[in-house]
């Protein structure tokens, strides 16, 4: 199982770690720093002693790195892991930002999401809304911002499932988490939010800037996409 060095501290930017498994261009490490794609977050780039990281993903409880090229690595070897932290910490400004506006929508309307796509330039979460027009997307985005200035810190705890399922606001997905996790990850921001999720976030909100909003897309009948940037 690979130590999930993002969850223990976000910022941080290079590791050491070992290599567990190298097959071709597929590398797992003991440990790791890459946050893997999944739930909507596009995964981190970098590199591992110099060779490029493509993408990062979940398989099981490992985080296999992509390289661009096949890994001049062996079994046991030391490996130096540097993160591309800019894109990084864009993501993370990105994804506390939709916590903050998913909790506002659901609390103003009571629509759950049913998709999101988490970007480090333009990013979109989808509700189950049916109508939704740019005075309300105006509004959300206002009261984001709002929420955003008051420097919100940003923590992290985990709970029992059924716990946190027991509490309707931790779980703002449509489709809950997957029934396999028997303990959540739960993300608090401040008053604003709180919800399962195993992503990387800033440790306060005044880190995120301004929140943008950007267009707004019908899906289907009951289906609303807002796209949003922070600024840089």
């Amino acid at each position: 199982m690979t130590r999930k060095l993002y969850w223990e501290d976000m910022y941080l930017r290079e590791f050491e770690a070992e290599a567990e498994l190298v097959d071709g261009n597929r590398v797992i490490l003991d440990s790791t720093a890459f946050n893997p794609r999944g739930g909507g977050l596009v995964s981190d780039v970098g590199s591992l002693n110099g060779a490029r990281v493509m993408e990062a993903i979940k398989e099981g409880d490992n985080v296999i790195h992509l390289l661009e090229e096949p890994a001049e690595l062996r079994m046991g070897d030391k490996v130096h892991g540097v993160l591309d932290w800019d894109r990084r910490y864009r993501v993370m400004r990105m994804h506390t930002s939709a916590h903050i506006l998913s909790a506002i929508v659901n609390g103003e309307a009571g629509a759950l999401i049913t998709g999101n796509q988490i970007s480090p330039d333009k990013s979109r979460v989808d509700f189950n809304l049916e109508n939704f027009d740019r005075s309300k997307m105006s509004h959300y985005i206002d009261r984001v911002n709002e929420a955003v200035r008051r420097e919100l810190d940003v923590t992290t705890f985990f709970m029992k499932r059924e716990e946190a399922l027991a509490n309707p606001g931790f779980v703002k997905l449509a489709n809950a988490m997957p029934p396999s996790l028997e303990e959540l990850r739960i993300v608090q921001i401040g008053d604003v939010d709180t919800q399962a999720d195993g992503g990387v976030h800033v440790k306060n909100t005044r880190e995120i800037g301004k929140v943008v909003g950007l267009e707004i897309d019908n899906k289907g009948k009951s289906n609303r996409r807002l796209y949003f940037g922070v600024e840089p």
